[in-house]
Formats: C-alpha cells, sequence, structure tokens
C-alpha cells in the first residue's frame, strides 16, 4: 500500500490580470522556485491584516492551487479567513498595486487593509 499525500486546495481566486503580473514579476527576479503566498496576520485597526508576497518556502499545512504556472499559496490558518477572496491587479492613475476582495471582511476601516 503506498502512501500519498493529497494536496490540499484553499478558496482563494487569482485574477488572469493578477496571475500575469506575478508571473511578469517571477520572470523580472529570474526565479521559477518561488510562489505567490497570501496570509491574514495579526494588527490593523479592526485585528487582521493581510500579507502578499513572494516565498520559497511550503510548509507543513499548506494549501496549494496552481493557476496556469503561478502556485498560490495560503498557510492553514488563513484559509478560513480569505475563503472565496479574489486576488486582482488594479493599474489606474489613482491606484497601482494588488487587491484582495474577501467577501469575509465584515467591515473596513480607512487604512482600507484589516478586516474582523
Amino acid at each position: 500500500m503506498s502512501e500519498t499525500t493529497e494536496t490540499v486546495t484553499h478558496g482563494v481566486l487569482l485574477s488572469d490580470v493578477a496571475a500575469g503580473k506575478v508571473r511578469s514579476l517571477l520572470e523580472q527576479e529570474g526565479r521559477d522556485d518561488l510562489r505567490l503566498r497570501v496570509a491574514v496576520q495579526p494588527g490593523g485597526c479592526s485585528g487582521l491584516i493581510y500579507q502578499l508576497y513572494f516565498d520559497e518556502r511550503v510548509l507543513d499545512g499548506d494549501a496549494i492551487k496552481d493557476y496556469d504556472g503561478v502556485e498560490v499559496v495560503v498557510d492553514r490558518m488563513s484559509v478560513p479567513y480569505l475563503d472565496g477572496a479574489t486576488i486582482d491587479f488594479a493599474d489606474t492613475i489613482e491606484k497601482q498595486g494588488f487587491t484582495i476582495d474577501n467577501p469575509n471582511a465584515g467591515s473596513a476601516c480607512a487604512c482600507g487593509g484589516s478586516f474582523s
């Protein structure tokens, strides 16, 4: 009987635009061993803030989803907070950067970076 390790997935969605931006950033870095990590951390005015960064590690309990070659990784503790969240990339005159639209965010604060 062979042991199989089942890959746990998560409910975070990565838009095509955001996936393209991640792909181009990774190409600029010249790295193919990085994945996009999304997490929630304690902080902000309502208790939690988002973190979005490149990570070469895969930790025990991580949930992974592949978007056409771009791996999005969410740690075990963040999965329930991010279920159904969409990561997009905005490139307008007012705003440039990644955005997270999270249906679990009950309220937003002035800084726009946290939720309860």
